[in-house]
């Protein structure tokens, strides 16, 4: 492997964060996604306040019982300089309690315009600042080396598309290409082979990737993921996937996936949402323990 990477955060790798959160906490991952309907029903405005208010309850709810959590931009944007300002306040509270937040911001792009995402998401300091963010790798993987860089460097890390669960995505992510090899499967050799050069020996690598829980792995054409990354695992709870189908859906990664829940979680309402939580914690133990 390549030289090691000294990242600002105690020169532990983002993936290593990742590793002692999932040993520490299990898998669940609990996204912050104030839809509207969620709003009036906890009982608050569809409004930028109110998606603040959403944010910083589930913060609340989840800190100390789950590791990582993943605010969905998108919910937050949609009310523009005033989402983006309730979507910093939930941020840092969410860091400040000790959680690895993911921005899911699914930013891609090519030169300067992609290094600018990055750093809005990813440079200590900034308003905007996660400890990591997911990315779209369908302008060229290479698009995405900037950010990798600036990711390693401060002790982020960077979740990259590679096998959706969205039926229109297997169009473009299961064509495959000269050799035989899918879409997928090429994100995750070139993405891997970064990482094996950049990685220190016993580490886990920082740039990862979503793989989505009711992705069938032989039919996105993907094998094993080495070295070992985190993984970004949406579709569980409210989509379809279970506890149970974890092991199941990712063979030997499973113990490097972070299940996220959303809505399944998030219609317990405020008053019931922590314990939801540690119901789920729970099932995913027994289930995977």
């Amino acid at each position: 492997m390549g030289e090691p990477v000294s990242g600002l955060a105690g020169d532990i790798t983002f993936g290593d964060r990742v590793r002692s959160a999932l040993a520490t906490f299990g898998p669940l991952c609990v996204g912050v996604d104030p839809h509207e309907h969620l709003l009036s029903e906890w009982g608050l405005d569809v409004s930028a306040d109110g998606a603040r208010e959403f944010g910083l309850r589930v913060v609340d709810a989840a800190a100390g019982r789950v590791g990582i959590v993943k605010p969905q931009v998108s919910f937050f944007e949609r009310y523009g300089s005033a989402g983006f300002a309730a979507l910093e306040d939930v941020l840092a509270a969410a860091r400040a309690a000790g959680l690895i937040v993911i921005a899911d911001a699914k930013r891609g792009d090519i030169g300067s315009t992609m290094d600018a995402y990055g750093e809005a998401w990813l440079t200590p300091g900034t308003p905007l600042e996660a400890d990591a963010m997911t990315a779209n790798p369908f302008l060229g993987v290479g698009t995405l080396e900037s950010t990798f860089q600036l990711a390693e460097r401060a002790g982020k890390g960077v979740f990259v598309l590679a096998a959706t669960s969205n039926a229109d995505a297997f169009t473009a992510q299961r064509a495959t290409l000269a050799g035989g090899q899918t879409v997928s499967s090429r994100i995750v050799d070139e993405v891997s082979a970064r990482n094996a050069r950049t990685t220190p020996d016993g580490s886990w690598a920082s740039v990862g990737f979503v793989i989505g829980a009711t992705v069938d792995w032989a039919d996105a054409g993907l094998e094993t993921v080495a070295p070992p990354t985190p993984i970004l695992g949406p579709g569980f709870g409210h989509q379809g996937a279970q506890p149970r189908d974890l092991q199941r859906r990712y063979g030997s990664a499973a113990s490097s996936v972070i299940a996220s829940e959303s809505r399944g979680l998030l219609s317990a309402g405020p008053t019931d949402l922590a314990g939801a939580i540690d119901s789920r914690v729970h099932e995913y133990r027994s289930m995977n323990g």
